[in-house]
């Protein structure tokens, strides 16, 4: 009998990716506001694939900002293919989606990239995942709607963040100032409609 390795998942942010230089990472997507420069520390990381997106983590349009937009996620579920087709279902693989703090930009793209991988899982289960692998996890509610459509979920995973945020908010209540001082007003807003 063969034995079929899934893939490890981690999300971080940029302060953690010195860590996970051991950790035998193959494939990273990062997501970097624009004006940052390059990353060294992936120099010091073995073998991988690795994809760069330049957006920031808004919801709203802001004068010399840069929104997510509907490519950036194609883009991510096009790295999610590609990784899907390269990975060797026989070897252990490792991928690793981190952003500036690791949690709104790059929890979107490991949520949007397990909803890619398992169109026919709830979008419940695949948040209740998401926080197992990132418990603070505030996905940006713009790159979940692209998901979500891009995807064809109808609607699901948009009203499943809906209820992550509520429960996020009753785990972490510092999560409200906090989003309130980033002008996530709109996404405390969905959480109160559980």
């Amino acid at each position: 009998m063969s034995v079929l390795f899934t893939p490890e998942l981690t999300v971080c942010g940029i302060e953690e990716l010195p860590n996970q230089r051991a950790r035998s990472v193959t494939h990273v997507l990062s997501l970097l506001d624009p004006e940052l420069p390059d990353l060294d520390v992936f120099h010091s990381y073995g073998e991988h694939h690795r994809t760069t997106l330049r957006f920031h983590d808004i919801i709203d349009a802001a004068q010399g900002r840069v929104m997510p937009q509907p490519e950036h996620v194609e883009a991510i579920l096009k790295f999610g293919s590609e990784f899907q087709a390269q990975r060797d279902a026989q070897a252990s693989s490792h991928l690793l989606v981190h952003c500036h703090m690791g949690v709104s930009r790059s929890t979107a793209a490991m949520l949007s990239l397990m909803a890619q991988a398992n169109p026919d899982e709830s979008a419940e289960d695949l948040f209740v995942r998401l926080v197992a692998i990132r418990p603070q996890a505030w996905p940006n509610s713009q790159m979940i709607g692209f998901a979500d459509e891009q995807l064809g979920r109808k609607g699901d995973l948009k009203t499943a963040l809906a209820r992550h945020y509520a429960r996020q908010i009753k785990a972490r209540p510092e999560f409200v100032e906090w989003m309130t001082s980033l002008g996530r007003q709109a996404e405390l807003g969905m959480a109160s409609l559980d």
